[in-house]
């Protein structure tokens, strides 16, 4: 049986390709991964590594076993996991910080799944105004968008594909635009100066647009205020297929898709969270997280959002 800390660490290398960014995640000294990894390779009766130029790569064995390597600490990890449900509780305090887009609907609901279950368990929910660019240990972070490196484990739990969206009412005033050269007739509503930083709109059958738009007249910084303007028939603006779904489901008829199959640049949703062992309560809010991830967050076409204006 291999030794999972030499697992661990071999696995952690090829994530980072460094020894010296993996020791700093791991918390251990350099000679000490060195020793795990020389120890595993020992145990294979073949080199796992190969240095090239500062950057450390797998050598064919090791791209084989990397794969094995992770499948058994999956495995020795939902044994833990499993132990743990057998012996105790989830009790303690949770920090949840979480981007304005996902707070007050889907991750609110969340919170309340995991209270339900957890009866012992208690969470603080924290808006998070912009990506985390440090470690912190105490808290899960959950952000919508581009992320850094931070010292925090990443995983993307899907991205929001986005759209362009207005009022029927605005469209009727306004006429209806046809194609993205279209919008500069149009009162554009920006979110976080989207447009000034250089969209670009895609079109399966055609070719990439820039987006631009004449500047904002209305901007904003918050998503929920965003898509509020849009929908009183402020203005166009870009918006979340997910965000509109939802808002459709709940209010008919305020919301239309234009330009439909022109999309901006997905965004990605990312779980931040501390390397290494996680506490019980971690271990769960992350499991129910990737759980219930909502199955339009993956790479797959949007539904239509029909409307009689927009073609």
């Amino acid at each position: 049986m291999y030794d999972l800390e030499g697992l661990a660490t071999f696995a952690a290398v090829m994530e980072s390709r460094s020894l010296t960014l993996s020791a700093r995640r791991l918390g251990v000294a350099k000679s000490t991964l060195s020793r795990r990894i020389a120890h595993l390779e020992a145990e294979l009766g073949q080199p796992l590594l190969r240095r090239q130029a500062n950057r450390l790569l797998p050598t064919e064995a090791g791209a084989l076993f990397l794969e094995h390597a992770r499948e058994m600490l999956r495995l020795a990890e939902q044994s833990r996991l499993a132990l743990d449900d057998l012996r105790a509780e989830v009790h303690g305090e949770l920090v949840i910080k979480v981007h304005p887009v996902l707070a007050r609907g889907w991750m609110a609901q969340q919170a309340e799944r995991f209270l339900d279950r957890h009866p012992r368990a208690r969470v603080e929910l924290r808006l998070l105004q912009t990506p985390p660019n440090a470690p912190d240990l105490n808290a899960v972070h959950l952000w919508v968008g581009e992320t850094n490196e931070c010292g925090l484990r990443q995983d993307t739990l899907g991205r929001l594909r986005r759209g362009v969206y207005a009022h029927p009412d605005y469209l009727l005033r306004r006429g209806t635009p046809h194609h993205p050269r279209d919008l500069e007739y149009h009162a554009w509503l920006d979110l976080l100066g989207d447009a000034e930083r250089g969209l670009v709109l895609s079109h399966p059958d055609e070719s990439d647009h820039p987006l631009t738009p004449v500047g904002s007249r209305l901007r904003v910084d918050q998503p929920v205020l965003h898509a509020d303007a849009i929908v009183r028939g402020q203005g166009i603006g870009l918006i979340p297929h997910w965000m509109a779904q939802r808002r459709q489901r709940h209010h008919p008829g305020t919301l239309v898709q234009c330009l439909v199959g022109w999309e901006a640049p997905p965004l990605p949703i990312t779980l931040l969270y501390a390397y290494g062992h996680q506490p019980r309560k971690v271990g769960a809010l992350l499991e129910q997280l990737r759980h219930n991830a909502p199955t339009a967050w993956r790479d797959h076409r949007p539904e239509k959002v029909e409307n009689p204006f927009c073609s």
